[in-house]
């Protein structure tokens, strides 16, 4: 039991070290998207991920990344699993996560609010600070950037365009 635990403490930390293949500052571990590691009583890994979004294109880079990690440290049976329930939110996005996205020009997430949200009919003006100058006075100029799960931003202050990882 004890040798159980810490393979599964040794394989979360390799999992926790894969880079996400669309933004590489973080790890899987920062963006959320590593959910559990376990090693079963017969030695097999069992890794579960959850994507950003459904149909997230990068999943298939993130499962073969973790399962080679693992082969690659040893273990030799090695299972991911993809979980869907519950869906990730960029409320998983770690601390130190959004601070490397904010560090690399990308602005992170707000948090999402908590309890009740109250319902509003019209437009929502976001604030979203400029990860370079820290202004807020910025504007939305595409609601999709690189990968789907960011937006394209300016700066008015700064002039400088930027991409912001969008809530979910």
């Amino acid at each position: 039991m004890v040798t159980t635990l810490l393979d599964a403490r040794r394989a979360r930390h390799i999992a926790a070290q894969v880079p996400d293949p669309e933004m590489p500052m973080l790890t899987l571990a920062d963006l959320g998207v590593l959910r559990e590691v376990e090693v079963g009583e017969d030695g097999t890994v069992v890794a579960s991920l959850t994507p950003t979004y459904s149909g997230c294109p990068a999943m298939a880079e993130m499962r073969a990344e973790v399962a080679a990690r693992l082969t690659d440290a040893g273990y030799a049976r090695v299972e991911i699993r993809t979980v869907l329930t519950p869906p990730w939110s960029s409320d998983w996005i770690t601390p130190a996560g959004r601070a490397k996205l904010a560090e690399h020009g990308i602005a992170p997430p707000g948090a999402a609010p908590r309890g009740p949200v109250k319902l509003t009919l019209s437009p929502i003006r976001r604030t979203v600070a400029c990860p370079r100058c820290g202004a807020t006075d910025t504007e939305e100029t595409s609601h999709f950037a690189a990968t789907s799960c960011k937006a394209l931003w300016r700066c008015r202050a700064c002039r400088e365009p930027f991409e912001y990882v969008k809530e979910i």
